[in-house]
């Protein structure tokens, strides 16, 4: 994939898909604290923190090398 259809892909990503995964993820702590009750600060952190580490898992080829010339 040529850097300009990289850059095109990681803004569309940016711009729509990151919000959608932030949606989606505020949803799971919410269905996580319905269904287990109000979690403690460090397990909130720790899912927070998992979360995102794993959105950017499989899209790290897409955005290496986008910030150069």
């Amino acid at each position: 994939m040529d850097l300009k259809t990289r850059k095109r892909l990681s803004i569309l990503v940016l711009l729509i898909g990151l919000p959608g995964y932030i949606i989606i993820a505020w949803m799971l702590l919410g269905w996580l604290s319905d269904t287990y009750g109000r979690l403690s600060w460090w397990t909130e952190l720790l899912v927070v923190i998992g979360l995102g580490v794993i959105w950017i898992l499989p899209l790290k080829r897409l955005f290496s090398g986008v910030g150069k010339d």
